[in-house]
C-alpha cells in the first residue's frame, strides 16, 4: 500500500541537491526532507572515520523525521562504506552503486573513466565496484577537487573552468575512455564543459539521475510509493540564508527558492 512518509536525502553540503532535483522530477508524488552539513563541508578532505561518523549521525537526524528512506547523495561519503546497512536503523542507499551499474552498460570499449573529490578517488570505492561488475573493465580515476569550488561560485562555463577541466581531464582524454562517471554530486552542473572536453564519443554518467532511478525501482518494488505530493523540507547545519542561496542554483528556476531550516552540527 502507499507508504506518504518523506524520502530523506543527505549530503556534506549542497551538492546533494542535484540527487534531490532528480528525485523531485522522477518521483514528483514524493516528499523530500534535506540535510546539509553545511557547516563542516566539504568532507572530500576528512578521514574516512570522520566521514563515517558524521553520516551515521545524519542518517540518525533524518530518521527522527520518520524518512522511509535515507540517500546519502555524497560520493565522499559513500566511499567512505558509511552506507552498512547494519550501521542504521533505516533503510539507505548510496550513489556509487547506480552510477557504476550504468557505467558498465554504456561502455563499448571497457575503458571507464572516473572523476570526483580526493576522498572520493582516495578511497577506491570505484574501482572495486567497477571491479567488481567487470573485472575486465580498465579503470582510470582523476580527483578534481577545484570542480566543487568553481561549482559554487556559480562558475560553470567560463575559460578558466574549461581550463581547470581539460587539465584535470587529459589524461583521460589520453586513455580513451569512452564512459565517465561524474563521482561527485556537484558535478552534473558542469555537463556543458565536461562534455566539450571529453568530446561527443564520451558517454557522461551521473550519480545523480542514476540514484534517482535506483530509488524509483526500489519504492516500486517495495510498494512503497507515496500517492500524493506535499512540502519538501531543507535543513542545514551552518547558514541557512547561504544554503538557500546555493539551493535555488542547484534546485534550478523550476523550483521554488527553499526555506531552510537550521539544526545543530552534530558531534
Amino acid at each position: 500500500m502507499p507508504d506518504p512518509r518523506p524520502i530523506g536525502v543527505f549530503d556534506s553540503g549542497v551538492g546533494g541537491l542535484t540527487v534531490a532535483r532528480a528525485l523531485m522530477d522522477l518521483l514528483p508524488d514524493e516528499r523530500l526532507v534535506y540535510l546539509g552539513d553545511t557547516a563542516r563541508t566539504p568532507y572530500g578532505p576528512r578521514p574516512p572515520a570522520e566521514v563515517r561518523r558524521f553520516t551515521v549521525a545524519a542518517v540518525d537526524e533524518l530518521a527522527r523525521h520518520d524518512v522511509k528512506l535515507v540517500v546519502v547523495a555524497c560520493n565522499t561519503a559513500t566511499a567512505a562504506q558509511a552506507t552498512a546497512p547494519s550501521a542504521f536503523t533505516v533503510p539507505v542507499t548510496g550513489v556509487i552503486g547506480p552510477a557504476v551499474v550504468a557505467a558498465t552498460r554504456a561502455t563499448r570499449n571497457g575503458r571507464v573513466g572516473v572523476i570526483g573529490t580526493e576522498g572520493t578517488i582516495a578511497s577506491g570505492a570505484y574501482e572495486r565496484a567497477l571491479a567488481a561488475a567487470d573485472p575486465e573493465l580498465k579503470v582510470l580515476s582523476q580527483a578534481c577537487p577545484r570542480f566543487v569550488e568553481l561549482v559554487e561560485q556559480g562558475r560553470t562555463t567560463d575559460p578558466e573552468v574549461r581550463e581547470v577541466a581539460a587539465d584535470y581531464l587529459a589524461p583521460l582524454v589520453a586513455a580513451q575512455v569512452d564512459t565517465l562517471i561524474l563521482g561527485c554530486t556537484h558535478y552534473p552542473l558542469l555537463t556543458g564543459v565536461l562534455a566539450y572536453v571529453m568530446g561527443p564519443q564520451v558517454v557522461l554518467t551521473s550519480s545523480a539521475e542514476e540514484t534517482a532511478r535506483a530509488v524509483f525501482t526500489r519504492l516500486v518494488d517495495d510498494d512503497a510509493l507515496a500517492d500524493r505530493g506535499g512540502a519538501h523540507r531543507f535543513l542545514a547545519t551552518g547558514d541557512p540564508a547561504a544554503f538557500a542561496a546555493l539551493a535555488a542554483r542547484f534546485l534550478g528556476p523550476r523550483v521554488a527558492p527553499p526555506d531552510v531550516g537550521r539544526v545543530p552540527a552534530w558531534a
